[in-house]
């Protein structure tokens, strides 16, 4: 037997007397407590056929080859529980989740990729604790402290709850190449910003453009805009900085934030440094935008930064190490060296019928990823998920740098309330980007439309 299967063989031997929830009259309400004296280790039900012919329903942003990879990767789970999970994939996810929570039908699962937008439903009471129904220990000794901290979040009443489970994360400021071009005309992978810089200038000397950069996303266009200036805070300023930042402690128009931004677009705004220009970065889908670097006539450009989550939009037949491959994005100053930024799908509940929570505690099980790891695309936060799983060379080395990383921080807008984060920084940053504001204006006005505190 091994270690996984051995914690959950001993959590399954810890039965409820009873688990009593009290309604409270909206969608995200318990509906269903677990059985008098059943375990709550529902996985352990679930395999055991107690859920058979139950359905799950799903939703969130995977959508294209995401959403292929995240049915296949729960297609052992259905087999071997019964259970049907019906997920619908979104791509203005964003919107469209709001009105289906707040109309009081919202699917049983959602997968949130920002936790401020979880957050936020949490406050309003429509997000189950999770706490009250799974066995938390066993969670917590699964995953670095920085991802329970990140799960837990007030609800209607400031009570901290644990309001989702991180099923996969990223590791972003990545900068992917490719490789057999890199390597025909010598380049050597930066370790400074100083090396970036010089790199970049020999890349416009030997013809073609350092970067590919689109922001496109339907209703989450920005969010590369937001990734690169949180990445260049990391690199800039101290991490304590950066979480004032992204709590509203420090202002958008502070020092710290327009260095970062004033950094950023010295790279964007040179046509020399990015293929295409503005107009490129604005109308081109952040899945496309790494396109060009596979030109079969040959690069059009040759790197870009984004999650490791990327790599799912490169042409079909490239090999991980052979055709592309990756470096994280270099320190600038030397002092705050490299942390790792990281975001990730934060899953809630709406309600706590069992076969509901039989899938949220999967998802906390590494296992659930082996499918997803092995096809690529996924990186797994699960302590007992195995890096011999990836299938593909470079998300085996963001995976270990993730799970060792001594110092992580999130995504920041993807952290700061919604109106902001999800926002006014996506909007604002787009706006800047196509030339009709000025970053001075765009940081600015995001500090405008930060929410007053309560």
């Amino acid at each position: 037997m091994n270690k996984r299967s051995f914690v959950w063989s001993l959590v399954s031997l810890l039965i409820l007397a009873s688990l009593a929830l009290t309604a409270c009259g909206s969608a995200a309400t318990a509906t269903t407590a677990p059985a008098a004296g059943g375990s709550n280790d529902f996985v352990a039900r679930a395999m055991s056929g107690e859920f058979k012919g139950k359905t799950v329903t799903a939703t969130g942003p995977f959508t294209d080859q995401d959403s292929v990879k995240f049915n296949a990767t729960m297609q052992d789970f259905e087999q071997k529980t019964g259970i049907t999970i019906k997920y619908t994939g979104d791509k203005n996810f964003e919107a469209d989740i709001k009105a289906e929570i707040e109309g009081g039908s919202p699917p049983d699962i959602i997968d949130f990729p920002q936790p401020g937008l979880i957050a936020s439903f949490a406050k309003e009471g429509k997000i189950v604790d999770l706490s009250k129904n799974l066995n938390v220990g066993p969670i917590k000794a699964n995953y670095n402290p920085y991802w329970i901290q990140q799960s837990m979040m007030p609800d209607q009443n400031g009570n901290m709850i644990m309001a989702g489970i991180w099923e996969r994360v990223n590791g972003k400021g990545f900068v992917y190449y490719p490789k057999k071009a890199w390597d025909a005309a010598g380049y050597k992978v930066p370790t400074t910003f100083d090396q970036l810089q010089t790199l970049m200038d020999q890349m416009v000397k030997d013809g073609t453009p350092p970067w590919c950069i689109g922001i496109e996303s339907g209703s989450a266009t920005g969010w590369v805009a937001t990734d690169w200036i949180e990445n260049i805070m990391l690199r800039t300023t101290t991490p304590e900085n950066y979480d004032a930042w992204v709590q509203g402690k420090l202002k958008f128009s502070s020092p710290e934030v327009t260095n970062a931004a004033n950094i950023m677009a010295k790279i964007w705004t040179n046509p020399k440094y990015v293929y295409g220009g503005n107009a490129y970065i604005v109308k081109t889908s952040f899945g496309d935008s790494t396109l060009p670097m596979f030109d079969p006539s040959g690069p059009k450009c040759l790197m870009n930064m984004n999650g490791n989550f990327v790599a799912s939009f490169f042409p079909a037949g490239l090999k991980s190490g052979v055709d592309y491959s990756a470096f994280y994005f270099p320190p600038i100053d030397p002092q705050y060296g490299s942390p790792m930024e990281v975001a990730g799908d934060i899953w809630g509940a709406t309600n706590n019928r069992p076969e509901v929570m039989a899938v949220m505690q999967y998802f906390t099980m590494g296992i659930h990823l082996k499918t997803w790891m092995e096809q690529g695309g996924a990186i797994a936060p699960q302590k007992d998920a195995d890096v011999n799983w990836y299938g593909d060379p470079v998300d085996k080395v963001v995976g270990a740098a993730v799970l060792n990383a001594g110092t992580l921080r999130f995504d920041g807008s993807d952290s700061m309330p919604s109106s902001v984060g999800t926002g006014s920084f996506w909007k604002e940053m787009t706006s800047w980007a196509s030339g009709s504001e000025t970053m001075t204006q765009a940081l600015a006005n995001i500090d405008a439309s930060w929410p007053a505190t309560p």
